[in-house]
């Protein structure tokens, strides 16, 4: 087999990094659906055995997103202070901000920077495709569990493959 490089030498990507960008966009729609279908009152408090409610894994999201695109773009790796919240409406806010900020941030990322190695919050080293494969994932585990949630509360979850 063949491997063509890219006259910088770098390897090609293996998804163009607007395809992946639409990606993460789809998942974090769904994880929006999710938050907002979960009733207010248990946002914040339901659970099981011993996993957080579902709003503070929506908070963790929240709080991953900028940090890690500012982080691949400026390597300014600093976390953000995120407000006390314990209202749906917030939350949905802040996930709404989070996403323009992606949005605005995400087109400003040099193409060659998706192969390079960085360490994100200065723990955890990975090429930048990897690092941004793992903030999606951490939603994707998350939602899961908020389907969990709602479906042990009565909810009938969004279906999990609509990510328009």
């Amino acid at each position: 087999m063949t491997v063509s490089v890219t006259s910088s030498g770098s390897l090609p990507l293996f998804i163009s990094t607007s395809a992946l960008l639409n990606h993460w966009q789809g998942h974090r729609r769904l994880t929006r659906r999710v938050i907002d279908v979960f009733p207010e009152d248990q946002l914040f408090s339901f659970s099981i055995g011993s996993m957080r409610p579902f709003g503070a894994m929506a908070l963790e999201m929240i709080g991953m997103v900028e940090p890690m695109v500012r982080g691949i773009l400026t390597s300014d790796w600093n976390r953000i202070d995120l407000p006390p919240v314990l209202a749906k409406r917030d939350v949905l806010r802040m996930w709404d901000e989070s996403t323009a900020t992606l949005d605005r941030l995400w087109p400003q990322i040099p193409r060659e920077r998706f192969q390079e190695t960085m360490t994100a919050f200065g723990r955890w080293p990975g090429k930048v495709h990897d690092l941004i494969l793992y903030a999606i994932d951490n939603e994707v585990h998350h939602r899961g569990q908020g389907f969990v949630y709602l479906r042990a509360l009565g909810v009938e979850p969004p279906a999990f493959y609509a990510r328009e």
